[in-house]
């Protein structure tokens, strides 16, 4: 390009810089829980993005999983798929149900080719006593030793090096046991947060959660 008038070589340049900014998005996807919305996500979202980061927080239908967490699962398969431009990786978060939501996207639907790592927040990988309180197909999904919970352990090994955090709290009155938030594939974090509904929106879990994204 020597020899080009400065303006000329402005006008080649800039739009370059552009295109590079565009493909280094981080995109983070949020899947709601049980009976929630995207904006169980909201504080969480804001940060996010005042990072830099494009957020995805699709709603997820029917919220009560009647039909099953895997029609969610490819619910959200379908929203990545129209939102996420096509090759881009992006890191999964998931709330509650919606961490057993992603990680059956994850393993079953191949989503882990494009994901780059999972994190959960008070998600029932080894089930809920509390999921024996509600009739749907979901809820049955999320008691302990339930076969669909049998399967998502069967098959883990599909996540193959995606780095995976889970964050719990042990006065979750929600997940019973609060430890089945515990998963051995995970890093496991502990919050003093005294709600299961406030985990996205505990500044403590946020902090974190947004300086790990950070540093990676």
């Amino acid at each position: 390009m020597a020899g080009l008038p400065h303006h000329l070589l402005a006008a080649i340049l800039i739009p370059m810089s552009l295109l590079a900014k565009e493909t280094e998005i981080s995109h983070v996807v949020l899947v709601h829980g049980f009976m929630d919305t995207g904006s169980v996500f909201k504080s969480l979202q804001r940060q996010l993005e005042s990072d830099g980061h494009r957020c995805l927080a699709p709603n997820l239908r029917p919220r009560d999983a009647r039909h099953g967490i895997e029609p969610l699962a490819e619910n959200l398969r379908q929203e990545i798929e129209s939102q996420i431009p096509h090759g881009q990786s992006f890191s999964l978060v998931g709330f509650s149900m919606g961490g057993l939501v992603a990680r059956h996207y994850l393993q079953q639907l191949d989503g882990a080719k494009r994901c780059e790592r999972l994190i959960t927040i008070s998600s029932p990988h080894q089930g809920t006593l509390t999921a024996w309180l509600h009739p749907s197909k979901g809820a049955q999904q999320m008691r302990p030793g339930s076969g669909f919970l049998k399967e998502l352990a069967a098959t883990e090994s599909r996540l193959g090096e995606i780095p995976v955090i889970s964050y719990r709290t042990p006065f979750d009155l929600m997940i019973l046991p609060s430890r089945s938030s515990e998963w051995q594939r995970a890093t496991n974090l502990s919050f003093a947060v005294f709600l299961h509904p406030l985990m996205p929106s505990a500044k403590s879990v946020i902090a974190d959660l947004t300086k790990r994204l950070r540093e990676d």
